[in-house]
């Protein structure tokens, strides 16, 4: 089996791999633009989005956390977790044992317009992936995956 490794498999059928990745890179940047666009009657960014969706799902609890998740840096996560405070969609819940740790969780307000959001989110998913069957997105997903354990 020829791999990516071996240079006459690579020029033979992958004229120019780096390709690949500038193409993962655009569709991010409008899927992103995309999702944007969707929420904006919202008042609410792709951005604060998925940091409500890691929140809801449980994925995450703290800045730090949410700073992993989606790879913002701690100054900027600060701005925008002050953002969704200001909104009544999260607060901060400081530690009952240790002041120094803040929890994040998601306000009633947060929960009630969380499926609008989704669903809205959900819109640009399946409009990005109108065509495709559920087999072809679960195979690109294993592929995208395969490039990650790469790493």
């Amino acid at each position: 089996m020829d791999t990516l490794n071996e240079p006459k498999a690579a020029s033979a059928t992958i004229p120019e791999p780096e390709s690949v990745f500038r193409t993962v890179t655009r569709v991010r940047i409008e899927f992103i633009e995309a999702v944007d666009r969707e929420l904006a009657p919202f008042d609410i960014t792709s951005a604060q989005f998925f940091i409500l969706k890691l929140l809801m799902r449980g994925e995450v609890d703290s800045a730090s956390g949410l700073c992993r998740g989606i790879s913002y840096d701690p100054g900027a996560m600060t701005r925008m977790l002050d953002r969704l405070e200001q909104k009544k969609l999260i607060r901060r819940v400081q530690h009952p044992e240790d002041r120094r740790k803040t929890s994040l969780a998601v306000t009633a307000e947060g929960k009630a317009v969380y499926p609008k959001l989704y669903d809205a989110a959900l819109t640009v998913v399946n409009r990005f992936l109108r065509g495709f069957t559920k087999g072809e997105v679960r195979e690109l997903e294993s592929y995208l995956l395969r490039i990650l354990a790469n790493i």
